[in-house]
């Protein structure tokens, strides 16, 4: 038993009515998606087009495009870009320091939320730590990382880390107190113990909650890196976006401007992905949308 099988509603409704909600749920799914992809791509391509008109024609009231490279100048400095080896090593390089600093924040938030939402004991312990260090933005420790640290490096994962975090913690901590004593009152009355419990109810029971802090921390960990990358890095997609701002070149900020737009949107995809495999039994909100 699980906390999936145990999901309020789930064991009384009847059968018609289930048949009912999930014939319902497949019409909907069977519908084409690409009317919905078509709006978006056109969103983005007209928001290019836009881009393009106002810089090409030195458009300059109040906002002053006439000081920003056109969409053509952007793709012939990207084509330049992603012909050279340096800028394969920068994107590798803050890829490392994203899914490391992220990776342990994942692990460390999941097993300090569950703990804190569990025990009275560790919250006493160290919740009064964790509320005092989570207001603090992880870009402000960016000295006492250099100071701490051997490496710019591990400073960086450090910062990376900080960023991601909280927001899984938090989320983990909150999920895990709002489970409903039901479902572990259920499982202790089959006879299983504390063990039973966390692997049976507190973990699937979490992880809608786990995967909406997942989604947030990679968001400000990417903001984070980045700019731990512009302030003390020698390597990575934002320490060279920074080089070209200092030296003028303001199509290859935006070349950086776009690759960190598609990374965090690959990871961030990728992580929602994760989340919906793992959480398949949840009914789905976007179900309702039309």
């Amino acid at each position: 038993m699980t906390a999936a099988d145990l999901a309020p509603g789930r064991a009384d409704a009847p059968a018609v009515t289930t048949d009912v909600a999930q014939s319902t749920t497949e019409t909907r799914r069977t519908g084409s998606p690409w009317p919905r992809r078509l709006v978006r791509i056109a969103s983005v391509l007209a928001v290019i087009a836009l881009w393009q008109l106002l810089t090409a024609n030195d458009f300059r009231l109040g906002l002053r495009f006439d000081t920003l490279p056109t969409v053509t100048e952007i793709a012939v400095a990207l084509g330049h870009r992603l012909a050279t080896p340096e800028y394969w090593l920068d994107l590798a390089q803050s890829l490392i320091r994203i899914l490391t600093g992220f990776g342990l924040a994942a692990v460390l938030g999941v097993v300090t939320g569950i703990l804190l939402g569990r025990s009275a004991l560790f919250a006493d312990i160290f919740g009064p730590l964790t509320e005092l260090a989570r207001p603090i933005p992880a870009i402000a420790m960016v000295p006492v990382a250099i100071l701490l640290f051997p490496t710019d490096e591990a400073g960086i994962v450090f910062i990376t880390f900080l960023a991601a975090y909280f927001p899984i913690m938090v989320s983990v901590r909150h999920a895990v107190r709002a489970l409903p004593t039901i479902w572990e009152d259920s499982v202790r009355t089959l006879g299983g113990g504390r063990l039973d419990v966390l692997r049976q109810v507190v973990l699937p029971g979490v992880l809608p909650g786990l995967f909406g802090g997942l989604s947030v921390g990679m968001g400000v960990a990417w903001i984070c890196v980045i700019s731990a990358e512009m302030i003390s890095g020698r390597l990575g997609v934002g320490y060279r976006t920074w080089q070209a701002y200092t030296v003028l070149n303001y199509p290859d900020v935006f070349v950086g401007i776009i690759t960190i737009g598609a990374l965090g949107f690959t990871t961030a995809a990728a992580v929602e992905l994760i989340g919906r495999r793992a959480t398949r039994w949840l009914p789905r909100g976007e179900d309702n949308i039309r």
